[in-house]
Parts: structure tokens; sequence; C-alpha cells
């Protein structure tokens, strides 16, 4: 009932706005020369959906990507991490970006792997993920929802869905505000969001500070707020 609760004006936000994405970065790339696009970056904390997955610990990432110009692509990736006795995830996954309806649309399914968890914990799980996009002018939006039938760890089925905001601020300088709402089994539910500012120091080259938070610090330090200072390398 929440999810359907926070989904109808999410919904509204992105009909009546814009679009965009987060940090895939390798994804929209245009009419880059090469089919290949590869990212790299570190931060202060890997934080996903609000929560901190390297234990508030920085953390770095790498990512091959591989994009057809029929709109497919297929890349594999891997994150330090501090989560139930794995320090390395390890992600591949295939996706279908299109347009239609004045909205652009990119749905894809991926397959994560810990490495060396501990011993009656989830190491591996399908994930399943769809945005939906709309650019007006300089505002962005994106709506974005997110299941697995069978989390990572000791976390059951759960599903995500979050509303996205950007807008530039002056050249290179970008705002943005995501607001998201996740409800999970044999886990906490949640709303977790971030506001912050992204900088492109040079042509592929972006830095980002943001502070990331829940509405659940009782149940667990992942869960407390914090603000996050991050870079990623494109090329």
């Amino acid at each position: 009932m929440r999810i359907a609760l926070i989904t109808l004006p999410l919904l509204l936000i992105a009909a009546t706005t814009a679009s965009a994405q987060d940090q895939d970065n390798a994804r929209y790339v245009g009419d880059r020369g090469s089919h290949w696009t590869f990212e790299a970056g570190a931060g202060t904390d890997n934080r996903s959906k609000g929560t901190s997955k390297s234990g508030n610990d920085p953390y770095v990432f790498a990512e091959a990507q591989w994009n057809a110009s029929n709109g497919f692509y297929a890349d594999i990736e891997f994150e330090t991490i501090d989560s139930a006795g794995s320090t390395v995830e390890t992600e591949a996954e295939a996706g279908w970006q299109f347009s239609g309806g004045g909205f652009d649309f990119d749905v894809s399914t991926s397959h994560k792997w810990r490495v060396e968890a501990d011993a009656g914990q989830d190491a591996a799980a399908w994930e399943f993920q769809a945005d939906a996009m709309r650019k007006f002018g300089d505002l962005d939006t994106r709506l974005r929802v997110e299941h697995s039938p069978n989390g990572l760890g000791s976390t059951g089925a759960w599903t995500w869905v979050e509303g996205r905001l950007r807008f530039p601020l002056a050249d290179r300088l970008t705002a943005g505000l995501t607001l998201g709402r996740r409800e999970q089994d044999r886990s906490a539910d949640y709303t977790g969001w971030n506001a912050g500012l992204t900088w492109e120091v040079r042509d592929g080259v972006d830095a980002d500070l943001r502070w990331h938070d829940t509405n659940a610090h009782a149940a667990g330090d992942q869960y407390q707020g914090a603000l996050v200072a991050a870079v990623t390398l494109t090329f």
C-alpha cells in the first residue's frame, strides 16, 4: 500500500517534468565513435538507495559497457562494499534504451554476486529495473522502479520506487534531488533521499557532493545520514 501511495505522485512528476540518469553515466552515450564506454570512480561512502553499502567507509568502482546502435547494451561492474562478510560486489547487466510518446525509457536485468560472503547469506541475486525519463527545457526528471524477488544478504524480496529532479545552476554545475521508497522482506521498510551538486570538471570527469539520508536511523548505522563526495571518470 505504501509503495502504491508513493508511485502515484512520482508518476505525476515524471509526466509533467523531465529526464536523466544517476551513476550510470555510461548509458545514453549518444554519437560516441566507439561502442565501448568505461567508467571508474571513488567516493567517501558507497551509497545506494540512501543507505551505505561500505560501512560508511570509502569505496572504488569500475565498469565496462558495450552499447549497440539500436539501444541494447551490456556491462560488467565491480564495487567495493562491506556487507555480509563480503568486500567486493560484482554485477553483469543487459538492457535496452528506447523512446516513445515523448519519453525515454531504459529497462534492464542484472545479476549480482558478493565475493566470499558469510555462510548462510545470499551471495547472488537478480534485479530488474525500469526508468521513464523526459526533459522539458533545462529540467530533467526520472521515475525509476526496481525489484528483486530475493535480495542479497538476508533480505528477501524488495521493491524500490524513486523520483529524481535535476537542473543546471551554472555552466557544468548541476543540482539534483532524489526521493525514493523501499519495501522489503526481512529488513526495514524506509524512505531514502539525497540532494547535492555535480560539477563537470572537464569532459569525462565529474565531481559530486551530496547528502544522503533515510527515515530509518534506528535500523542501523547504514541508514544514518552522511555527506558523500565522489569522483567519476568516463572514457
